[in-house]
């Protein structure tokens, strides 16, 4: 039957913040308190439509395994720690890719009881994926940029 997911696009010029990884990029997740839509969407770009493993991106189960952390929701106050020990339990060097409109500036979650901040407020944020939720097809745009694959 042939390939089944869409030929590949072209390969993304490597973002400046992703110079220092290899071909391939491992990738550790956490969720700071999102509502699930931006994980739901993470799935989709690592399941076999998008297929984000194609390009050399793999998600890990742990950060000392991990190049680059992948963050959605606002920070909460109950995950501001978690959030930072994940990011330096990570070997240098290491990217920060804050998905979602959430991740990024709180979006609806802004000001909310308990909510400390956008991503950037804790960790240092390299890429940022806009979106509520944002599409498959960008996360694995912003990854392959890191990836440079």
């Amino acid at each position: 039957m042939g390939r089944v997911a869409e030929a590949a696009l072209a390969a993304p010029s490597r973002l400046a913040a992703g110079a220092g990884l290899g071909g391939s990029v491992q990738v550790r997740h956490v969720d700071a308190g999102s509502c699930n839509g931006c994980e739901i969407e993470i799935g989709q770009a690592f399941g076999p439509v998008y297929d984000a493993e194609r390009y050399g991106v793999r998600l890990v189960a742990s950060p000392r395994h991990a190049d680059v952390l992948t963050v959605t929701g606002p920070v909460t106050v109950n995950m501001a720690g978690p959030l930072r020990k994940t990011y330096e339990a990570m070997p240098r060097p290491r990217l920060v890719v804050a998905v979602g409109d959430c991740a990024r500036d709180c979006g609806m979650f802004a000001g909310g009881h308990g909510v400390l901040g956008p991503v950037g407020d804790v960790v240092p944020v390299d890429v940022q994926v806009p979106g509520c939720p944002p599409a498959p097809a960008a996360i694995v745009a912003a990854l392959r940029g890191v990836s440079g694959r």
